[in-house]
């Protein structure tokens, strides 16, 4: 069993083929740079530890969202980049589930059958992401009553439409 540990804490066996996945998930924008940092140390030792190889961590920064999302129009945007096989991906999402500042992820297979060993790791990236916009500001509720909400109109189109003679239906179209 420490055999085991010790030959998957490494990384891939050599002449193992794995996958090449991308999983992309959005963390609270008011979380601290330190505490994002910390997640993603804690999911890249995940792949270490379940044989995979981290390929590539890019920090999109903080932008908007195209629909909230648990209440937050912005989120932080992060992609990982790895090789490794569908339990470790399994874990990989179940860990992001069961981590409260993950708001939504999605893992997408990109290849089947990848040497670990020829693909190179390449460097994180950090992108500085959209400026500050402020939140969108709540609207000031309505008044119930008092206002007529457009309703007044509709009994006036009626009268007008029985005002005017229908002239299609008095005069037959005849060529």
């Amino acid at each position: 069993m420490q055999q085991a540990e010790t030959q998957t804490s490494g990384g891939p066996p050599a002449g193992t083929r794995l996958r090449e996945y991308e999983t992309i998930f959005l963390v609270r924008p008011d979380l601290a740079e330190d505490l994002v940092d910390k997640i993603v140390e804690r999911m890249r030792g995940i792949v270490n530890r379940e044989g995979g190889k981290v390929i590539k961590v890019e920090n999109w920064g903080k932008k908007k969202t195209a629909y909230e999302v648990n209440k937050h129009l912005r989120a932080i945007y992060l992609r990982f980049l790895y090789l490794g096989t569908t339990r470790m991906v399994a874990e990989f999402e179940r860990n992001l589930r069961m981590t409260d500042d993950v708001l939504k992820y999605q893992s997408v297979k990109i290849a089947e059958n990848v040497d670990p060993q020829a693909r190179q790791v390449e460097p994180d990236v950090k992108l500085p992401g959209d400026p500050e916009v402020p939140e969108r500001t709540a609207r000031e509720p309505e008044p119930f009553g008092g206002d007529d909400r457009g309703f007044s109109d509709r009994g006036r189109d009626r009268e007008r439409d029985r005002d005017v003679p229908d002239e299609a239906a008095a005069e037959p179209d005849v060529e």
